[in-house]
């Protein structure tokens, strides 16, 4: 892996990158990067304030070049979060673009404007990649991303070269993802999906990326029509996709048009799966990663029978197994039997930084301990039914995956959202709780409805007990549902 981005090291007149009405070719992609990489002579780790730009897209990528860590810093972050992130990260200055307005945390770090305009395709020299060396290290850290920090305050999660290259090549085979694909998006660029994959992905691959800036389902539809060829989101836009379909033959026609479409960061609900595909004839893919190591799993592109409420099989490279809670593996593939995700592979990161108690906790340098908890079918894909801190459910003896109940929920036509967890009872250990936001907040669907809506769908013990309505769950900036908010 001589580098990370062969089509940049040749530079061509290609496209490279476009956010909204700004776009650059691969020889300009080539000379700004190259331009903001020598400025970074020496420095041990620089952070990247992550706006959805073409300067954010410029310097991870001459941080790249330069063979420098990178820190994606989240715009949205609160000051006392970032402090934490600057004074464990110690960046050596902060990236932007020349127009943002950095907050009052990184005032003590040194600024350098990315500048984009005005660059030409030009030849100018790509750095090596490797801090003097001609080969770049495959084991040096590339990017620090933090986690979100649901137990603590957020860990940077030190992921190496080596991780962003298997992964990529990894999808390219599971996905047939080559230089001809244009990839449409809108996700943030402070997190894996949104920079790695949705970034650094079609750059490794020589194709090209829209990003739409702010995701609108109208700007999905442009943008596929006219040209797009795949498409990444998370489940909230997808959700969106699917509400706007009857009234909008333009979308659907676009849709049916893309090559592929990729959900993540979050289980996609089922019915939003079933309504895309009678809508668009096209299925949503779901693929399964976390920010330590990176992707894991992922429904085909070239699979024949649907696998909704899938995230496929393990990528190439990436062993996977199952474990019970005093860490004895389960064999069997039965579509029932629930256990931990545990995960090795070239995909994963070196350990967090400055935190090896973390990562001695999570990582024995060979198996990764995901605290995803998940059921394998009898083909071997993979069905994630939540969180063991949040979505393992202990009651009556049973163990229950609070996903599937959620699925069962959304079923029900008096559901527009659902959250499911569980909360101590003395009878049954814990009992489960169903957060439910009406589709009319004016006559919302019945307790009891619901519970037998979920026992004739699933089993009798994995009915809701209690039901709490909200006009709306509270999410992340990445879509996922934040439980831990969620009290009685």
């Amino acid at each position: 892996m001589s580098s990370l981005f062969p089509a940049l090291d040749a530079g061509s007149e290609r496209p490279a990158l476009r956010f909204g009405d700004r776009s650059l070719t691969y020889g300009e992609l080539r000379s700004a990067a190259a331009a903001t990489a020598a400025r970074l002579d020496g420095a041990e780790r620089v952070a990247v304030w992550a706006t959805p730009t073409l300067e954010t897209a410029v310097a991870v990528v001459a941080a790249l070049l330069a063979g420098v860590p990178a820190v994606p810093l989240n715009p949205r972050t609160g000051g006392r979060e970032l402090t934490h992130i600057v004074t464990d990260s110690r960046p050596a200055l902060v990236l932007a673009a020349p127009e943002d307005e950095l907050p009052h945390a990184l005032g003590g770090l040194e600024r350098l404007d990315v500048t984009v305009t005005g660059t030409s395709t030009g030849t100018g020299a790509v750095p090596p990649g490797g801090k003097g060396s001609g080969v770049p290290d495959p084991e040096a850290p590339a990017l620090v991303v933090y986690t979100s920090g649901t137990t603590g305050p957020p860990k940077g999660a030190v992921l190496p070269r080596r991780a962003i290259a298997a992964s990529l090549d990894a999808l390219e085979d599971a996905w047939g993802w080559t230089s001809a694909d244009v990839l449409v998006h809108a996700l943030p660029l402070f997190h894996v999906h949104g920079l790695i994959l949705g970034v650094l992905g079609p750059l490794r691959r020589g194709g090209s990326v829209r990003h739409l800036g702010r995701f609108t389902t109208g700007g999905v539809a442009r943008e596929l029509a006219a040209g797009g060829t795949m498409l990444f989101g998370v489940p909230t836009m997808y959700h969106r996709v699917a509400e706007a379909l009857d009234d909008d033959p333009q979308l659907a026609k676009a849709l049916a048009g893309a090559r592929l479409l990729v959900s993540g960061s979050a289980a996609l609900p089922v019915h939003d799966h079933r309504r895309i595909a009678a809508l668009t004839g096209r299925r949503v893919v779901e693929r399964y990663g976390m920010t330590e190591t990176l992707m894991n799993t992922s429904v085909r592109a070239d699979d024949v029978e649907p696998r909704t409420g899938s995230v496929g099989v393990p990528l190439p490279g990436v062993d996977l197994r199952l474990v019970e809670d005093d860490g004895t593996e389960i064999t069997v593939y039965d579509g029932e039997t629930v256990g931990e995700i545990q995960v090795r592979g070239p995909n994963l990161f070196t350990g967090y930084l400055n935190r090896p108690d973390a990562t001695a906790a999570a990582f024995d340098g060979d198996w990764f301990r995901t605290g995803d908890m998940a059921v394998r079918d009898t083909d071997g894909s993979v069905r994630i039914v939540g969180r063991r801190a949040t979505d393992l459910i202990k009651s009556g003896g049973f163990k229950i995956g609070a996903g599937e109940i959620e699925n069962a929920l959304l079923d029900h036509p008096g559901v527009r959202e659902a959250a499911v967890t569980g909360e101590p009872d003395p009878d049954l250990g814990e009992r489960i709780v169903a957060w439910i936001v009406p589709a009319d907040r004016d006559a919302p669907p019945a307790a009891e409805d619901l519970a037998d809506h979920v026992a004739a769908q699933l089993a009798p013990h994995k009915r809701p007990r209690t039901v709490r309505y909200l006009d709306v769950l509270p999410r992340n900036d990445m879509g996922k549902i934040m439980k831990r908010a969620l009290h009685g």
